[in-house]
C-alpha cells in the first residue's frame, strides 16, 4: 500500500487515500523534498485499482500549504529558478491535473502560493470557514510559478485573477466559493467528513469512464487539442470496456452496478 515518508502521511480509508502533508512547523510550505514525497506517494496510489480518489490536505488547524519554502531558493539563479517551475510542474501541478482518479483539496486554513496552486491543481476544492487563500509572490519580487496564473484565471475569471495576483490580497472562503475557487464551504471539523461524501459517490461509478473524464475536461482547457473531438473519440472508445457493458447491464437488470475499472 501507499507508504507514508518524512513529510507525508499516508492512509487509505474505503478506497480512498488521504495524504496529509506534515511540516504544521513550517505551515506546511513545500520544499524541494515534499515535492518528491507528493509526487511518489500519487505515482504509486495510481498503480492500485482499488483506491478510486485521493484526498490531499495539510496538518495542524493553521495551514493547508502556506507556500513554498522560501528559504529554499532564495538564492537561485535565473536558470535555477526556470527549473524549479519545471520540475514543480512535472512532479505535482500538472501531474496532479492530469491525475487518472479525481482528487480532491482539503483546504484546512492557509493556502498560499503554491499552496493555492496545489489546491488549484486538483479536481474539486472544499474549504474550511477559516481558509485564507492567495498568490502573494509579487511581494516577493516574483510571479506564481506552478501554473497560478493560468489555474486562476481559469477558475474565476481574468479580471478577478488579475487582481488577486497584482494586489497579492487573500480571500476568505465565502469569496472563494462566490468566485467558484472552492465547490463547497464546511467547518474546520466537517472538512474531511465533507471531502468523503463526495468520494463515497466517487467510489460506485466507473473508474474508466472518470478516468476519461478528467481527461476530456482538460482537454477543453489544452489550446493545442480540440475538446469536441477528443470528446467524440473516448466517447466511443468507452463502447469497448467491460465497465460500459457492467453499467448498461445493471441499468436495464434495476440492480447497482459492479464496476471493475476495466
Amino acid at each position: 500500500m501507499v507508504a507514508t515518508s518524512e513529510y507525508i502521511l499516508c492512509e487509505v480509508s474505503n478506497g480512498v487515500l488521504v495524504i496529509t502533508i506534515n511540516r504544521p512547523d513550517k505551515l506546511n510550505s513545500l520544499n524541494k523534498q515534499t515535492i518528491e514525497e507528493l509526487h511518489e506517494a500519487l505515482r504509486e496510489a495510481e498503480h492500485h485499482n482499488e483506491i478510486r480518489a485521493v484526498i490531499i490536505t495539510g496538518a495542524g488547524q493553521k495551514a493547508f500549504v502556506a507556500g513554498a519554502d522560501i528559504a529554499e531558493f532564495a538564492d537561485y539563479s535565473i536558470e535555477q529558478g526556470k527549473q524549479l517551475s519545471a520540475t514543480g510542474h512535472f512532479k505535482i501541478f500538472n501531474f496532479i491535473e492530469n491525475y487518472s482518479k479525481p482528487v480532491i483539496a482539503a483546504v484546512n486554513g492557509f493556502a498560499l502560493g503554491g499552496g493555492l496552486e496545489l489546491a488549484m491543481a486538483c479536481h474539486i476544492r472544499v474549504m474550511s470557514d477559516n481558509a485564507k487563500v492567495g498568490l502573494p509572490e509579487v511581494s516577493l519580487g516574483v510571479i506564481p510559478g506552478y501554473g497560478g496564473t493560468q489555474r486562476l484565471a481559469q477558475l474565476v475569471g481574468k479580471g478577478k485573477a488579475f487582481e488577486m495576483i497584482v494586489t497579492a490580497d487573500m480571500i476568505n472562503a465565502q469569496d472563494a466559493l462566490q468566485w467558484g475557487l472552492a465547490n463547497y464551504v464546511t467547518t474546520q471539523v466537517e472538512l474531511l467528513n465533507k471531502c468523503f461524501d463526495i468520494t463515497n459517490k466517487i467510489s460506485s461509478k466507473s473508474p474508466t469512464a472518470i478516468k476519461t473524464a478528467i481527461k476530456v475536461i482538460n482537454a477543453g482547457y489544452n489550446s493545442k487539442v480540440n475538446g469536441f473531438e477528443t470528446e467524440i473519440e473516448e466517447f466511443g472508445k468507452a463502447f469497448g470496456t467491460k465497465d460500459f457493458k457492467e453499467g448498461v447491464s445493471a441499468f436495464l437488470e434495476k440492480r447497482n452496478a459492479d464496476f471493475k475499472g476495466e
